[in-house]
């Protein structure tokens, strides 16, 4: 086509962002007008970066990120795929070395009216004004067609569209400039205030490259600015909008981006709600609708569905029927859609939502070459995912890591280290199988969003170990409660920061010595002896930690009794919850503190105290047990709060759900008989005691989870003492306690459940007996059956690492 077609002066092309048929046009166009430079709508910021498009590293969907240097998290994205027109021309300007440019309003001050309009719209909001409208061109121009949907209207008249073929490579162009010249006289600026300094500035750039070259000059830009671009207007007007605007200082650099970011789902607003399709629409050489169903087919057999060539003939001819009854030119994606439904997968949805997550949208993640600008931080980080063979990937993942493994331990320290500084690139979730502490799993998906948290995380460092140590030394400094200094610990400690751990120490130490809440010390407690086992399957010197563990079980051992006198029925129920928690991470420390010390032993084999291992006055390297004060270790922090149990048991101030519990915690451990226990509930299930107190001592004996069903199940003395109780409680208080007894038998699991209903239901007696029996606990035989219990001895020897030489007797202490 001659340029006599075109109207005088620069060559404007309206596009639609990310529209494929406006990159075909796009394509067309230039290769049929050959300008001598290339204007395109973005940030002017980012024209030293435009050589990078042309690294065959460089493979969209990529962004320009620009960010405030002062502030990285106040930033903006300008995304580009493979089918952008803007993308089309910045590479059709490199392969002919023409010059490329963009002509937007700069970012720095972009980023600073998107400040100054967050703020009006908080101001809006308190004085109760709504949102402006704003004109949707699309929309208008559909309405005004007698199409009732802009997406598909656009589709049949633009991205539907093949190559030219001989036709008019500038008729598209100049037909959407008239149709936005009419909506521009019509709407004005359509409610977009910000377009007319956009606008302005666009202008005030055209006009400098027709100075240097002349009307040679085509622009790319959203097809709403054309009427603006071509009207006539003074350089002085346009320079007195941009006058006085504020500015922000601000980086910019290549990052990846998704197809998934690219969907309108994901809130970009110039996105696509299917961006796999549109990739395909211009990808595609011919038959797009054949192409991409056969695409679909080979997705539907990879998971294993059974699909054949005659499915998709039949899909094929089912989606173009659909368009002819429709009067589309091209089946698009609603008639394929309904095509797949109906042929591939059988009418069910299911199988369609996997056509739609992976082949619609996609998961594709753009790539960005080294040599693109990035905070030191972001080259590091980098440098660890290689290292560490963790490329990141836009398709959710589970990873499973072993922590015995150097390369493993490698990637959860890095994981932490992350999420320490904001950038939540996995979340850890419960490990499938093994649920030791030398197993992760964690699930990954990066977006793009977080190289802008890797931009803010600069701030505190160049390196990930580095910015990682430095936020925690800070967050400990400007922690507020004990729980969360305690948190911090454990999180220094999964990330390997033991540069940290001093800082944090100290700042435990001091929060510890100055809190008195019991409730907040128990909380922090088990966080703490999470970390020491942590410690150990990382090899992490945690000495100072234990020596802070054991200084502050002491302290819940004093304050606890206390602390559970007069407490109403809310406030037990949250008590219990922290003695079963400092239960749990007295047994713990006890494990640890004991491995600590069997590894810690004199020439002659004898255990000395360490600066980890001793209590408080032990004097290091000399044999435990001689210490000034006696020392702490574990045998006596598992006696101690042995003691407050008993305490807490024998104490009518003591609610009865904390009652009940203590002697359920002292049972478990041995140092209550069941005669002892048994005694202890029929002086609690007596006619003196009210009710509502009786059935709170049963919650907290029998539930919480923890085995209680079973333990009725198993000694029916307990459950006999609880079927006389509840079946003499009066009526006028069966209603009180009822709630109570609900919230407890429900926990069991329903096979529990159902075999206390079949003993209650026999009579005493028999209860005891069972069917054909003389005594003892149904299922159970009147005495150990040593042939079968000596059956397990050869696995044990084999998870114990023995061998075949150790006495039974040896065996069975080892495994205690």
């Amino acid at each position: 086509m001659s340029d006599t077609a075109r109207r005088p002066g620069p060559l404007l092309l309206g596009v639609r962002h990310h529209g494929p048929g406006s990159a075909r046009a796009v394509r067309a166009a230039l290769a049929a007008a050959r300008p001598k430079a290339v204007l395109i709508e973005g940030p002017p910021e980012a024209d030293a970066l435009i050589p990078l498009a042309a690294d065959p590293r460089m493979r969209p969907p990529v962004a320009l990120l620009a960010h405030a240097v002062d502030d990285p998290g106040r930033s903006a994205f300008w995304p580009f795929a493979d089918f952008s027109p803007e993308w089309v021309a910045v590479c059709w300007a490199l392969e002919h070395e023409v010059p490329a440019r963009f002509i937007d309003l700069p970012a720095t001050h972009t980023l600073a009216l998107r400040k100054a309009a967050e703020e009006a719209a908080d101001d809006a909001d308190e004085c109760g004004a709504g949102p402006r409208v704003r004109v949707d061109p699309l929309g208008a121009l559909a309405e005004a067609a007698g199409h009732d949907d802009p997406e598909r209207w656009w589709e049949d008249v633009v991205e539907h569209r093949g190559g030219a073929g001989g036709r008019d490579v500038f008729a598209p162009f100049a037909a959407v400039e008239e149709a936005m010249t009419a909506l521009r006289e019509t709407y004005g600026g359509g409610g977009r205030d910000r377009d007319l300094v956009r606008e302005a500035h666009m202008r005030i750039r055209l006009r400098a490259a027709r100075r240097e070259f002349g009307d040679e000059v085509a622009v790319v830009c959203g097809a709403w600015h054309v009427p603006a671009l071509r009207a006539r207007g003074s350089g002085a007007a346009d320079r007195e909008l941009l006058k006085g605007l504020p500015r922000i200082r601000t980086d910019m650099t290549w990052v990846p981006w998704t197809n998934r970011r690219l969907a309108r789902a994901s809130g970009y607003g110039a996105g696509i709600d299917s961006p796999g399709w549109y990739g395909h629409l211009f990808r595609a050489p011919d038959r797009p609708v054949e192409r991409w169903l056969t695409r679909v087919a080979g997705l539907l057999r990879e998971e294993d569905r059974i699909v054949s060539s005659a499915h998709v003939i039949e899909a094929v001819r089912l989606a173009e029927a659909l368009a002819v009854l429709r009067g589309r030119p091209l089946p698009g994606l609603g008639e394929t859609t309904d095509a797949v439904r109906a042929v591939l997968c059988e009418g069910s949805d299911v199988p369609l939502a996997l056509v739609h997550d992976r082949l619609v949208v996609g998961d594709v993640l753009g790539e960005v070459p080294e040599s693109a600008p990035a905070v030191p931080l972001q080259r590091d980080l980098a440098r660890e995912q290689r290292r560490l063979r963790l490329k990141p990937e836009a398709l959710e993942r589970e990873l499973d890591l072993d922590l015995r493994k150097e390369t493993d331990a490698g990637r959860s320290r890095l994981l932490h280290r992350l999420r320490l500084l904001g950038v939540g690139w996995g979340e850890q979730v419960r490990s499938r199988g093994s649920t030791g502490t030398f197993r992760e799993t964690w699930r990954l998906c990066w977006e793009p969003e977080l190289s802008v948290r890797v931009a803010e995380a600069g701030v505190w460092g160049t390196t990930v170990h580095g910015a990682a140590t430095a936020r925690a030394e800070a967050d400990a400094v400007g922690a507020t409660a004990l729980a969360e200094v305690t948190a911090l610990a454990e999180h220094c400690l999964l990330a390997g920061l033991s540069e940290a751990l001093p800082v944090v120490m100290r700042t435990l130490a001091d929060r510890a010595a100055l809190d008195t809440d019991v409730g907040r010390l128990a909380q922090a407690l088990p966080a703490l002896v999470r970390s020491l086992r942590y410690g150990d399957v990382r090899g992490t010197d945690v000495g100072a930690l234990a020596e802070v563990a054991e200084g502050l079980a002491e302290r819940v051992f004093v304050g606890l009794p206390p602390a559970c006198a007069a407490l109403d029925a809310d406030a037990a129920e949250e008590m219990r919850g922290h003695v079963d928690a400092v239960h749990t991470a007295v047994g713990l420390l006890g494990e640890t503190r004991t491995g600590a010390a069997a590894g810690a032993e004199t020439a002659t084999g004898a255990p000395v105290a360490t600066a980890a291992g001793a209590g408080a006055g032990a004097v290091p390297g000399a044999p435990v047990g001689s210490a000034v004060g006696g020392g702490s270790g574990p045998r006596g922090l598992r006696r101690r709060w042995r003691a407050v149990l008993r305490t807490l048991c024998g104490r009518d101030s003591v609610p009865g759900v904390l009652r009940g519990r203590a002697v359920r915690l002292l049972l478990d451990e041995g140092e209550l008989g069941p005669q002892e226990a048994a005694r202890l509930m029929g002086l609690v299930l007596s006619p003196g005691t009210p009710p509502s107190d009786a059935a709170a001592w049963i919650e907290g004996f029998v539930g919480g989870g923890g085995g209680g069903g079973m333990l009725l199940v198993h000694d029916e003395r307990l459950l006999g003492l609880v079927d006389a109780w509840l079946t003499g409680v009066p009526a006028e208080a069966f209603t009180d306690v009822l709630p109570l007894l609900r919230r407890t038998f429900s926990a069991y699991e329903p096979g529990v459940r159902r075999t206390i209903g079949e003993l209650v239901r026999r009579e005493p007696g028999d209860r005891l007996r069972g069917p054909g029996r003389t005594g003892g606990t149904p299922g159970f035989g009147a005495e150990p059956d040593a042939g079968r219990a000596d059956a397990v001895l050869p696995v044990l020897r084999l998870l114990l690492g023995l061998d075949d030489t150790t006495s039974d007797d040896d065996l069975v202490g080892a495994g205690r």
